[in-house]
Formats: structure tokens, C-alpha cells, sequence
């Protein structure tokens, strides 16, 4: 009839681990009984803080490549589900574009996700289950409670083998699992090819790997090949006008999406086919046919191809997948540790060496896989040297790629002495022109470069140098912002007998950690003593050098002996005349010895907490003034109270009590609470108690100032 089939068997690519059949005899059930399309189980490796995918059910394993090892720490689903012990369920595309956009943009397909952790008596991994979008929007009770329970089988295998000596480790590579959920065929083949022969068009069939396992002879014509010459390939590449990336991208969303995609491609010369790809767990059935011939409409037609260089569609969201955690890395260290644990996995390299150009020599800013007194000897080489393949590399802007040592010593013959790597591949980072650095990726063994792994690269050292380029911007400017900063906060407090004093600044963790919170101790003589705190609006550079012209101000006016209520006027009306376009609060503190009285003054700055030596904690009754920088009249009232000893006073600013849809009096009355519970242990003790009650999360939206002032009898003298 024609007609040629190809009997074709999904194996592993690699020999099972001990338990490895029981592992995918669970997840094989798992998937069949949830109705997952395609389901995944991930463990924790060798380096517990990576997730390396063990085994894939109803997908190819190539499929996986982003996703093969995932760092513990990253905004994934099976990361988060381990991370956290729960289970994550993604019901869309958009709630995934939403909660994982790096994730995404790597899996453009409808469906929907199920992330459950495998907890037994360790973290062992993650379960994950794709099912196509046309699913329910949520997961059923039963739904629920059999993912877990497979979960709990899983862990009990990976108990038992650890229990037994002989832990269960993920392979190298992961173990592609057969799924198929069809009944055996009834009729001979010949009857099922007869029936295609019949069908107007061509028909075609496909396994999950993309491979042809069956073509009709209409499909045969249609294509322009004999079958027999096509029977497992890929089309993409035995047909060279099918060799684009859109293409590849439609079988890829079928076998994803388990729904039905089509796309229209041209056979040269000018020769237009349709293509309607019906995709099940088994594999992907083909109809062609030519444009604008009578054919059913499909749920999800593919636009029509563009103009782009052939590619695997694999490799093009591998780099997206890693681009777009480029996108998310802030300083040169964070560049580091995103291509130590993403991108060199991805390539499946065990060495890495990140330079970047200073004054005519390229520093070595990180490394792995390497000792530090082997990267020593090649830091701060010359970029004008053409001897080593490195100075080669960033004097052309042309990678360099060696497969073998012996290829490596044919062209530099004193290229890397002494190094135990077998293969390297040498990127430059241009930008512009420029170049900023170089990425060296190195194997323990010899490895082939193909023509599609250097063009990848090659890519993402592009985009490596934009990102390297960002953080030694952004670490500089760190640097100096927080030089300035320590430059206007007090490098210490005088010491004052009978007092004791601590004091803490943190600065908000979003931004350049810089803000314009302060504090001060001012000695005024023997008899008294001065403390300051206070908050300049914004957490930048110019709120920080607004908050050192406001600390002098007001140290200047209290050294002349002025009472709180002058101090702060006269520092206003230097804000005002300044005219910084930013506010400040400020709480002005005279501790008075002699007199044994305390007065103090604020402008809009939250007041202090006082606890009495019995214990009982408060916020002082007080009237503050407006903010400074306002009002060249304003006036500030001056209250005050009785110097006792053991008294202890509390000076914050708001970034301690004030959170977003929280009352401000409940924040004050529980910092309150814990002053008051905290007993009379160390200052500094107290302090960091307080904040990490107070302020637990390692995240803060505003800068947090505090300055504890604390009594006790010296000499006969009570003092604060």
C-alpha cells in the first residue's frame, strides 16, 4: 500500500539505580491515575541544595534540559513545594506567568502543575505532575490525597534503600519512563495502515522523541522523500525545510499540551502544507494536507512561520530559562553562584572561572571546581598576551573551544600548566565592543563542542557580560553609598559613667542598603548628656546626606548648650533655608544630672519607650512638634519627667513599629510588651532580642534606627 511503520521503544538512557524500577512503577501509576500528561521525580543530589531530575514519564528527557538540575534556593515550583513542604498547584499559564515568569518563559504550553514534596525521614524531592490546560481549574480532594500518597510511597522507597546501606541516587542523566496507556491493537497493522491510505492528504505518526514511526504514501508525496528514507528521523532534520524553531515548537506544545496544534510550512519552491499534529500519551498522529484545502478546524492553529535561523527549539528555551535568571541577579557575587549552580550543570561542566577586565588585566572575581592556589597563579593576567587561549579569546571577541588536552597543547603550549581539566571552552563578554571579562567553562574529561552547544553559548556569554557589567555597577555604587553612610553614622558612642548605651542602624533590604535614619550621643559637659535620633525621608543617597546635615546641625546647637525645643527649632530653620525637598523627624533627648531631670522635644518622630525599674513598659505622654524642613515658625513643646535609677529609654524610628495594614498603637503597644519582658540582660542583648521579635522577616521595607539609654548609680550620682 505504500505505507511504511517503524517499530520504535522508549529506553532509558541510562542502566536503572538500585530501586530505580519501583521508583517509575509508582510514577507511572501516579500518572495514569491523576490523569497527568506528564509527570517527573526530582531529588536531592550529591549537593543537597540542588534538585537533579531522576526520572521523566510521558515527555522525552530532552524536553527537561532547563530543568534538569534546579538550585534548592530558586523561584520554582519544585523547589518551592520541597523548600517549603507543600504542595504548589499551578492551575494556568497566566498563574504561572504570574508566580514563576522565569519558569514560563521556558514552558510557554497551557497546562497545568503540581509540585508535591517527598518528605520521609529526610527531604528526598519533589513529584511533578503537567496535565493540559482543558482540566479543572483545581485539584479534587481525591485528586489531592493521592498525589501525597505516591509521594509517601516514593519516600518510603528512598527510606528503605537508605535504611539498607545503599542510598537512592539520582543518575547522571535522567531515566526516561514508557507510558502507555493504549490498548493493544485488535487488528492486524496492515488494517490501520489501509485505513490511513484511505484518508485524503498524508498521514503521519510520530513517538513522544519526535521521530517518524509511520508514513503514509500521500504523506510521502507530500513531503517530496520516499518513506523509507524518512522512517525514524526527525523531520526537522531530514527535511531542511523544516528545520525552524516555530516548528519544532508546535510538536513540542502538543506533546506538552496533549491538545491538537497545527502549523502551515512552505516545500520549496512554493509548494504550502498544512499540518494538524493529534497528540495522546503514546505519541503525536500527523495530517497534512495543502493550504486551503476542505479541512476541519483545529482548537489551536499555529501562526504562520516567521523568518528565523534554524534551531532546536530545546536550546532556544534553555537560553531563555537561563537569561531570564540572569535578568534577576543584583551584585557580582550573585552572577557567580547563578552560573556555578544553573548554567554550568546545564552544559555539564565541572569548572568555571569568571574574570572581568580592571586596568589592562583580567581579575578572577570567582571560580568552582578549581583550588584557589591554582586560580591565584592566573589572576591579574595581561589582556595584551596572545599566549594563553584567554588572551587569544578577548583580543578577537571570538569564543575558543577545545574538545581534548592534546588539542589545547597543539595551539598554546603553555596554555593551562599543570591543570587536571581535559576540555574547555573559552568565553569572551563583550558589550558593545567592549570587553569586560571572560567565562571559562572547563570538563574533567574530554568533551565535543556540537555546532548547537556552541552556538548557545556563545549567546549566553552576551548576555553573562550585560549582567557582569550591571553588578560591578551596582556593587560599586553599594560600595559607596555605604562608605558615605558610615561616614555620617557615629563610628562610636562616648562613654558616659552610669549610663549605659547601644545603640542599632539596619538599613532597608530593598535599594542600596542606605537610608536617612540616625542617632547620636552627645557629652554635654560633666552633668549632662544629649541623644538624638531621627528619620530623614527616602532610603537614598540623597536622604543620606541630607541625614549627616542634620546630625550636625543639631550636634552643633546642642554643644552651645541650647534646650531641646531651640535645638530642634534652629536645625529646622537650617532645613528649611537648605530647602532639600525631603522631611525629617527627630526626638532630641537632655539628660540633666545635676538636676536629675530628662526633657525632651520631637518633630513628628514617634515618641520613646520608657520601662520603669519595677518593670512597667509605656510610651512617654508628649506633644511633638511638625516635622523639620516644614515651617520656618514652627515650635516644638518640651516635655519632661524625673531621672530614676535603673530607668531604661528606648529610641526608635518608625521602621520598627510601622507595617503596612497593621495600627500603629498595636505595634507600639507590643514593642512595648517585649521591652518590657526582655528583663535587664545585656543592651546589646536587648536590642537584638527586640528586633528579632519585632522584625523577624530578613526582609524590611524601611530603614530601623534604635538607641537604648539605660540608668544606674555611680559614685553617688544617678544618671541615665
Amino acid at each position: 500500500m505504500g505505507a511504511a511503520t517503524l517499530e520504535v521503544s522508549v529506553t532509558s538512557t541510562v542502566g536503572p539505580a538500585r530501586g530505580a524500577g519501583a521508583v517509575d512503577t509508582a510514577l507511572t501509576e501516579t500518572v495514569r491515575r491523576t490523569g497527568a500528561s506528564v509527570g517527573g521525580v526530582y531529588l536531592l543530589g550529591p549537593d543537597p541544595q540542588v534538585l537533579c531530575l531522576d526520572a521523566l514519564c510521558g515527555a522525552p528527557a530532552e524536553f527537561a534540559a532547563p530543568w534538569t538540575r534546579v538550585p534548592l534556593a530558586s523561584p520554582a515550583p519544585v523547589a518551592d513545594a520541597v523548600r517549603e513542604d507543600r504542595l504548589v498547584w499551578v492551575a494556568s499559564q497566566q498563574e504561572m506567568a504570574r508566580s514563576y515568569p522565569r519558569t514560563a518563559m521556558a514552558l510557554p504550553y497551557p497546562l497545568a502543575l503540581a509540585a508535591a514534596p517527598i518528605t520521609g525521614t529526610r527531604r528526598w524531592g519533589t513529584l511533578l505532575l503537567l496535565w493540559p490546560a482543558a482540566r479543572p481549574p483545581r485539584l479534587t480532594r481525591r485528586e489531592h490525597g493521592y498525589v501525597y500518597s505516591c509521594c509517601r510511597r516514593l519516600a518510603r522507597l528512598m527510606d528503605e534503600a537508605a535504611g539498607s546501606g545503599q542510598p537512592y541516587v539520582p543518575e547522571d542523566r535522567p531515566r526516561e519512563v514508557p507510558l502507555d496507556t493504549r490498548r493493544p491493537a485488535t487488528t492486524p497493522a496492515q488494517v490501520a495502515a489501509d485505513f490511513a491510505e484511505r484518508l485524503p492528504g498524508g498521514s503521519c505518526a510520530l513517538d513522544l522523541e519526535g521521530r517518524i514511526t509511520f508514513l503514509s504514501s500521500g504523506g510521502a508525496e507530500l513531503l517530496g522523500r520516499d518513506a523509507a528514507t524518512l522512517l525514524g528521523t526527525l523531520p526537522w532534520v531530514s527535511l531542511p525545510w523544516l528545520d525552524d524553531p516555530t516548528y519544532e515548537d508546535r510538536y513540542r506544545a502538543a506533546v506538552i499540551s496533549r491538545e491538537p496544534v497545527s502549523f502551515t510550512a512552505c516545500r520549496p519552491p512554493d509548494t504550502w502544507l498544512d499540518f494538524h499534529l493529534y497528540p495522546d500519551a503514546g505519541g503525536v498522529s500527523v495530517r497534512i494536507v495543502p493550504t486551503g484545502a476542505p479541512y476541519p478546524p483545529v482548537p489551536a492553529p499555529g501562526a504562520a512561520p516567521g523568518s528565523s535561523s534554524p534551531a532546536r527549539a530545546g536550546e532556544l528555551y534553555q537560553l531563555m530559562h537561563l537569561a531570564a535568571a540572569l535578568t534577576e541577579v543584583v551584585g557580582v557575587q550573585d552572577v557567580v553562584d547563578l552560573i556555578a549552580d544553573q548554567i554550568m550543570p546545564a552544559f555539564g561542566a565541572q569548572g568555571l572561572i569568571l574574570s572581568t577586565v580592571d586596568s589592562g588585566r583580567l581579575r578572577i572575581m570567582g571560580h568552582r571546581g578549581y583550588s584557589s592556589a591554582f586560580v591565584e597563579r592566573f589572576d591579574a593576567l595581561p589582556l595584551g598576551t596572545a599566549l594563553t587561549p584567554a588572551g587569544q579569546a578577548l583580543a578577537s571577541g571570538i569564543p575558543s573551544f577545545f574538545a581534548d588536552l592534546e588539542e589545547l597543547r597543539r595551539i598554546y603550549p603553555e596554555g593551562l600548566p599543570n591543570s587536571t581539566k581535559q576540555a574547555w571552552a573559552f568565553l569572551p563578554l563583550i558589550i558593545s565592543g567592549r570587553s569586560v571579562g571572560l567565562c571559562l567553562f572547563s570538563y574533567d574529561q574530554p568533551h565535543t563542542f556540537p555546532r548547537e552547544e556552541r552556538a548557545v553559548m556563545t549567546s549566553l556569554a552576551g548576555l553573562i557580560a550585560q549582567a557582569l557589567d550591571r553588578a560591578r555597577l551596582y556593587d560599586t555604587k553599594k560600595q559607596l553609598a555605604h562608605g558615605l553612610q558610615e561616614a555620617l553614622l557615629p563610628h562610636g558612642l562616648p562613654t558616659v559613667p552610669g549610663l549605659d548605651v547601644a545603640a542599632r542602624y539596619l538599613p532597608a533590604t530593598r535599594g542600596m542598603d542606605i537610608g536617612g535614619d540616625f542617632y547620636d550621643l552627645i557629652r554635654l559637659g560633666d552633668t549632662a548628656v544629649a541623644a538624638v535620633i531621627g528619620d530623614v525621608q527616602g532610603h537614598n543617597v540623597a536622604a543620606a546626606a541630607l541625614m549627616g546635615q542634620v546630625r550636625t546641625g543639631v550636634h552643633a546647637h546642642a554643644t552651645l548648650g541650647e534646650a531641646p525645643d531651640q535645638v530642634l527649632s534652629a536645625t529646622n530653620r537650617l532645613l528649611v533655608d537648605l530647602d532639600p525637598g525631603l522631611f525629617t523627624s527627630c526626638l532630641y533627648v537632655h539628660v540633666d544630672f545635676a538636676g536629675r531631670r530628662v526633657r525632651l522635644a520631637g518633630a513628628g518622630h514617634p515618641p520613646p519607650l520608657l520601662r520603669h525599674p519595677d518593670g512597667r513598659t509605656a510610651p512617654l505622654d508628649m506633644s511633638p512638634g511638625p516635622l523639620l524642613g516644614i515651617d520656618p515658625e514652627a515650635t516644638y513643646p518640651v516635655s519632661e519627667f524625673p531621672l530614676v535609677a535603673g530607668q531604661l529609654l528606648l529610641l526608635y524610628t518608625d521602621g520598627l513599629v510601622e507595617t503596612p495594614g497593621t495600627d500603629f498603637d498595636d505595634s507600639l503597644a507590643e514593642l512595648a510588651g517585649h521591652l518590657a519582658d526582655a528583663g535587664d540582660r545585656d543592651l546589646s542583648l536587648l536590642i537584638d532580642t527586640l528586633l528579632a521579635r519585632v522584625r523577624p522577616a530578613a526582609r524590611r521595607t524601611d530603614d530601623i534606627a534604635l538607641l537604648a539609654l539605660r540608668t544606674s548609680d555611680t559614685e553617688g550620682r544617678t544618671s541615665v
